[in-house]
């Protein structure tokens, strides 16, 4: 009879340094080189407790791209709840601070089949609840101006991470004008 590898509890301390050493490690150097022996070496522990509560690298990678995604949810919903729930999404959709871990995903999506799926997986679920959302404050007036609840989630999530993506490469020409084209037509929307 084969007996079942034991794994790490997922609410061990050591876990969650193994994971906060490997997403510091691919911000830092890029997720080609979130190896266990380095994320090991940045969060001071042997190799083996990676492997122990990591048995694949796919494992570890699923566990930085939640983490991320929890704190993502968490400013969602604060968003969703605030006074001007477009504005604030919208705010947050255009916020810089996760770009290089963002940027870092993307490119890992696509040679990872499983972090591909979670993230697709993920981003369908944030989309649901911001659809609802919009739907709920913002119906008629979509309609009216001929777009969807879901097309406006959409476009407010594409228009920001280019602007969140390309400040990452150092690029800037024409990302005040979006901005600016953005917000007035927010206002527009939300007079």
């Amino acid at each position: 009879m084969v007996q079942k590898r034991r794994i790490g509890a997922e609410s061990s301390e050591t876990r969650a340094r193994i994971v906060e050493a490997a997403e510091q490690v691919i911000r830092d150097e890029g997720y080609a080189a979130a190896s266990s022996r380095r994320v090991a070496l940045r969060a001071e522990l042997p190799p083996s407790l990676v492997h122990y509560y990591f048995p694949t690298t796919d494992d570890l990678l699923l566990a930085v791209f939640r983490r991320g995604a929890e704190q993502s949810d968490t400013m969602i919903e604060q968003a969703l709840a605030s006074d001007d729930p477009v504005r604030a999404l919208w705010r947050f959709f255009s916020d810089t601070s996760r770009t290089a871990l963002a940027m870092e995903f993307v490119a890992l999506a696509n040679h990872r089949k499983a972090i591909r799926a979670e993230i697709a997986r993920h981003s369908e679920a944030m989309r649901a609840r911001q659809t609802e959302c919009f739907e709920r404050l913002l119906g008629d007036r979509l309609a009216q101006r001929g777009v969807s609840a879901a097309g406006l989630s959409l476009l407010l999530a594409s228009a920001g991470r280019a602007l969140v993506m390309e400040s990452g490469l150092g690029v800037a020409a024409g990302h005040a004008d979006a901005r600016q084209a953005v917000e007035q037509w927010l206002d527009d929307l939300l007079a």
